[in-house]
């Protein structure tokens, strides 16, 4: 498969992937349509600077100009936070953002895929999209799942977003396959709460034990990712009733304007902004942190087993 026509890596990307030194991949959704601007450029350089504080290399996904990017430049990064013209790009939009020279910010999903590409395995995120709440009737089911059960790449994630149907997110990861760890935890996160109420199988001690189930994994053939619940640092924890509260008038509001599809979790996470006059903003800026330091430290003990 020739990649060079569509994959954009830089220099010092390609060559930590080639000498096996760690590299972490991260999203641009969460800076086109997650944040407002200019608060997102400075999260954006906040992050990669953690990142690299951590031994390991940021690797900041997107499309541009006809090209799947692996590691955006300052002024790259800067068309990613503005956000004009900036679509939002799962797995089943990829080929037609490159054929039409679109710009687009990359989901969970589509992170996977290009890292995947780029031979790079641990990606920090937010929050993973999952079931959406009547997601039985609806069939609003995130492109992220089945993500991780096809492409292997590992994800440090705060959780699902407690806007979805958590427990019905679980179910559909466990039906096809995908290891579900809590990392120092016992319950899955949930986003901007440190428990969900889902038990989960495993945790794990600690970022080397994570490595290692990650390097198995792999090693015995078998498909698809991993998922890594890091939950919220106790400081920044929300209240979880209180958040459920407010994420069901959120969810009433939308259905009310009749958001759908792709537009509804930025609505509601700017909804949600709202209403918790900013509190949940800023405990989703502390949680990607999180999620991109443990993600950095896992990329360094695999780094050493591979």
């Amino acid at each position: 498969m020739n990649l060079e026509k569509y994959l954009s890596v830089t220099p010092e990307i390609q060559e930590a992937v080639a000498r096996g030194k760690p590299v972490v991949a991260l999203e641009s959704t969460i800076l086109s349509h997650g944040m407002p601007f200019p608060e997102n450029v400075e999260f954006a350089h906040k992050v990669e600077e953690i990142v690299r504080g951590e031994g390991a290399i940021p690797a900041t996904t997107a499309i541009i100009g006809g090209k799947l990017k692996v590691g955006l430049t300052p002024e790259e990064l800067d068309i990613m936070c503005k956000g004009e013209g900036v679509g939002k790009v799962s797995r089943r939009d990829v080929a037609t953002y490159l054929v039409t020279g679109q710009t687009g910010a990359t989901t969970v999903a589509t992170t996977m895929l290009i890292a995947s590409l780029a031979g790079v395995k641990i990606f920090a995120t937010g929050g993973i999209g999952g079931v959406h709440r009547n997601g039985q009737y609806t069939m609003d089911i995130s492109a992220d799942l089945q993500e991780f059960a096809n492409t292997p790449v590992a994800v440090v994630t705060a959780g699902a977003k407690q806007i979805l149907d958590i427990g019905r997110t679980l179910e559909y990861l466990e039906t096809y396959g995908v290891p579900v760890l809590g990392f120092q935890t016992d319950e899955f996160p949930a986003f901007y709460c440190k428990s969900s109420g889902y038990k989960l199988d495993y945790n794990c001690k600690n970022e080397e034990e994570v490595a290692r189930i990650m390097k198995t994994k792999w090693d015995l053939g078998l498909k698809g990712g991993v998922v890594i619940g890091n939950p919220i640092p106790d400081e920044y924890a929300l209240d979880f009733k209180e958040m459920e509260s407010v994420i069901d008038e959120a969810i009433r509001m939308a259905d009310e304007k009749g958001i759908r599809g792709k537009n509804i979790t930025p609505f509601l996470l700017a909804t949600i902004k709202d209403m918790t006059k900013g509190v949940s903003f800023a405990s989703n800026l502390q949680l990607a942190y999180n999620n991109a330091r443990v993600a950095s430290r896992i990329a360094v003990e695999y780094s050493k087993l591979d």
